[in-house]
């Protein structure tokens, strides 16, 4: 079965695992900040924070946003849950934009709804690892003093048209990657923070562990904290209501490994993407989502947008008809809004016409690394019969 996407692990990844069980620290290491320095000198930001998952991220992000009731993000509808749901967590209310052609929070619809509305935070998606607009959100979100949190979880490794990296936080307050197995690397489970902000790091640091406070300098409690001069060593503070979102020395190790071979990744997703582009660029069915703009993406999906009324055929059918090829899809994603949880709290999509035009057809044919130049011929060829 040739899946939608796949991790690519060797013997290098393996080995640098097998290292750290053998030693004698899982997590809490030093692996961890030497996993997050590696991570801030290849986006280009002056701090990152490693934690449990890209929502762990989101979450954190909203949390130092401020984010609590009575206060609103605004995001895309075109996303994954977490995005949405990061200010949820702290009490606050989410509200969405709809997307552009290319399936990018369309800055046009973000500027009418700041226009309208009072948004304290905005969460730009960079839609399968093709940035957004940011110099144009930035100037709106800065305009209206609110603050900008980008969901990367599918761009690691992309760039903005300037050559700088998403991630190095050029145009927002913070940046948030995933590492699940399909993106550009992987950590089993993870993700990470980045930002500029000194006091925003140290903010974030807290927060992920359990807001527990271990630095002496830090204490605010330095009288119980000491026995004459000197700091007790089973001294800790509790200063913030936190979370358990720690990342393992275990993933770092692995996180570590796969960033050597990160550039490698990208080339040949780009490579994979503009072959895509070429051979079905003619099909009379469908039309492709980010045709021709693979440069500065991460290159995370390719997507169809197919006319299944045109074709004659549902999408269960086809993804069906794709499976007994041995050809596994997806679809990224439903529309936010549309998700029981959201209906029953009275969300409307009416006002959200691109979002789900592009639902309706939407459709994520194979794209990873280990993809070989025959598996995607299988691809195309079957992707030429079947939509045509």
């Amino acid at each position: 079965m040739i899946p939608y996407g796949k991790h690519h692990i060797d013997i290098d990844d393996i080995k640098s695992v097998s290292k750290v069980l053998k030693s004698e620290n899982l997590t809490q290491g030093p692996l961890i900040k030497t996993f997050e320095n590696a991570i801030s000198k290849y986006v280009g930001s002056k701090y990152a924070v490693a934690v449990t998952s890209c929502t762990a991220g989101m979450h954190l992000a909203a949390i130092v946003s401020n984010m609590k009731k009575g206060k609103t993000l605004l995001t895309s509808a075109i996303t994954f849950v977490s995005t949405a749901n990061s200010s949820l967590f702290c009490g606050a209310k989410t509200i969405f934009a709809d997307v552009d052609s290319n399936i990018n929070i369309s800055a046009q619809e973000v500027y009418k709804i700041f226009s309208k509305k009072k948004i304290n935070a905005l969460a730009p998606v960079h839609f399968g690892g093709l940035p957004c607009d940011m110099k144009k959100l930035k100037k709106i979100a800065d305009k209206h003093k609110a603050i900008i949190y980008e969901d990367a979880a599918h761009a690691f490794g992309s760039t903005f048209l300037d050559g700088s990296r998403v991630g190095s936080c050029k145009y927002s307050d913070m940046t948030i990657f995933s590492f699940h197995p399909v993106k550009s690397i992987a950590t089993g489970e993870g993700g990470v923070i980045t930002t500029n902000s000194k006091k925003i790091y140290n903010k974030l640091l807290l927060l992920r562990n359990s807001g527990i406070e271990k630095n002496s300098s830090n204490f605010i409690y330095k009288n119980k904290s000491r026995e004459k001069k000197n700091t007790n060593p089973w001294y800790y503070e509790m200063q913030e209501l936190g979370y358990h979102y720690r990342i393992t020395d275990i993933q770092c190790a692995l996180g570590l490994s796969q960033l050597k071979k990160v550039n490698q990744f990208l080339i040949k997703r780009k490579q994979l993407a503009k072959r895509y582009d070429f051979e079905l660029k003619n099909l009379k069915n469908c039309k492709i989502i980010q045709e021709g703009l693979r440069n500065n993406s991460s290159n995370h999906l390719y997507i169809l947008k197919v006319n299944f009324k045109k074709l004659g055929v549902s999408r269960g059918k086809l993804m069906k008809l794709f499976k007994d090829k041995e050809i596994g899809t997806q679809v990224h994603y439903i529309p936010v809004p549309s998700h029981p949880y959201f209906k029953k709290k009275g969300y409307k999509y009416n006002n959200l016409p691109n979002s789900y035009e592009y639902y309706e057809g939407a459709l994520s044919i194979p794209l990873y690394y280990d993809l070989s130049k025959k598996q995607q011929t299988h691809v195309i060829h079957a992707v030429k019969k079947l939509i045509g």
